[in-house]
């Protein structure tokens, strides 16, 4: 991520139909890239069915834009960032929450910037008075639909503080809660659950199991992570209603051959649960061996969903700087640990860095890479409808990306590169 905050500029207005054309361009479907030519309207801010507007209603676009020969995606979607831009989505300033609003916004602008157009806000485990004004800031922030407003919340993730004290990562232990008593524990120290998309939570907690279902009954994703749960416990948990592992291989058991844990869920079969769980990758380079990501990918292509798990120091320079609860941070370059310990601490990585990182290290193809940050996240999420795809009716939110050849240090490795960015049919981004 850049340092310096760019500034959102707009697609030219018109008094026409708002009808815009792309051409010659390749367009992400399923697991191909197939040469095509897609319809927005940046008045409604929706994809069209070009052949209806051409033919039945004899509408000619407004304006032509020929990409090239050039990838044209939905928008990239990051179901946990914690924070960017020397924003913290987990501390309230000192000036209070008009300047946490402000903080919001400031991501809101810069991440659209690269390529991601809907994430998920994320919130590490702090103490209720935290959750009870930060969250109210961070639910859905979709319906104005006014692109100038950069990337769209698609609801809170609550990392915490619901998770095992002995897989806490760099999570303060004293703030760490148990459920005891199910959803009144929950609500109680989020104080709402409205603008909550997803929790993570450790399902071996006492009463965690039998909370699940009312969560998921509330249209909030169950996240798994954070947890000593061995494979039963993770199995149960995916019974009653859990959809998702945070960040898989780190802060739970390491595969054992005797008890595969978590990762365990990947290998199960149709007969012992109804669908495997999605799951978050952290494709850096440095919370997971690339071997590591590419036996989860074939263990379960479907469900593999790339996140960042990025924080406020993205966009930084190197050095020292204070964290939440009194800790500090070391950047160096990519890598985030913490001071006291050499923790890993979460990532200053873009979406389309990991995704890069994720084609290169897998054999996997550009549409492939490109489906796990834009139709896998979103159909975990409930709205593959509108969101990570490019079908009539969508949202026209839209990346175009450049794919370069490079030379790695054994074989030709493949860079994308955000060129454009559109945001409900209108253009907010473009290389310079």
């Amino acid at each position: 991520m850049p340092s310096a905050i760019p500034t959102i500029t707009h697609g030219p207005t018109t008094n026409g139909s708002g009808v815009i054309k792309f051409t010659n361009c390749l367009l992400v479907q399923k697991n191909d890239l197939i040469q095509g030519d897609l319809w927005i309207s940046s008045i409604s801010g929706k994809i069209l069915n070009g052949q209806e507007i051409l033919y039945e209603q004899r509408t000619a676009p407004d304006e032509i834009i020929d990409l090239g020969g050039r990838i044209l995606s939905p928008g990239l979607i990051d179901v946990q960032l914690n924070g960017a831009y020397g924003f913290d989505f987990s501390v309230i300033p000192e000036e209070g929450t008009n300047a946490y609003s402000k903080g919001v916004n400031r991501v809101n602008r810069g991440l659209v910037t690269t390529g991601v157009t809907s994430y998920l806000p994320t919130l590490t485990s702090q103490r209720p008075e935290v959750y009870q004004q930060a969250l109210p800031f961070l639910g859905p922030s979709g319906s104005p639909r006014n692109p100038a407003h950069g990337s769209e919340s698609l609801g809170a993730h609550c990392e915490g503080p619901f998770l095992s004290p002995t897989k806490n990562g760099i999570h303060n232990i004293d703030v760490l809660q148990t459920p005891y008593n199910g959803l009144p524990t929950l609500q109680s120290c989020y104080g709402s659950l409205t603008p909550i998309k997803m929790i993570t939570l450790a399902p071996e907690l006492p009463s965690a199991l039998s909370t699940i279902p009312s969560l998921a009954s509330q249209d909030i994703v169950v996240s798994i992570g954070h947890s000593e749960a061995s494979y039963e416990e993770a199995k149960a948990s995916v019974k009653a209603g859990a959809t998702m592992i945070t960040h898989l291989f780190n802060a739970m058991r390491p595969l054992h051959h005797r008890n595969p844990g978590i990762f365990g869920l990947l290998g199960s079969t149709s007969h012992s649960i109804a669908q495997k769980p999605y799951f978050g990758i952290i494709a850096d380079g440095i919370h997971l061996h690339p071997t590591s990501i590419k036996i989860a990918w074939h263990a379960h292509p479907e469900g593999l969903i790339l996140v960042t798990d990025a924080m406020r120091l993205a966009g930084m320079p190197d050095g020292i700087y204070d964290w939440t609860n009194g800790s500090r941070i070391v950047k160096n370059g990519a890598l985030l640990t913490l001071e006291e310990n050499g923790k890993i601490a979460g990532s200053s990585i873009e979406l389309v860095e990991c995704v890069t990182n994720f084609l290169n290290w897998t054999g996997a193809s550009v549409s492939e890479a490109l489906k796990a940050v834009t139709a896998t996240p979103a159909k975990m999420l409930g709205c593959e409808d509108v969101k990570g795809c490019l079908r009539e009716g969508a949202d026209a939110d839209l990346v175009v990306l450049d794919l370069q050849d490079g030379l790695g240090e054994s074989r030709r490795e493949k860079k994308l590169v955000v060129d454009q960015v559109w945001k409900f049919g209108q253009k907010v981004f473009e290389k310079k």
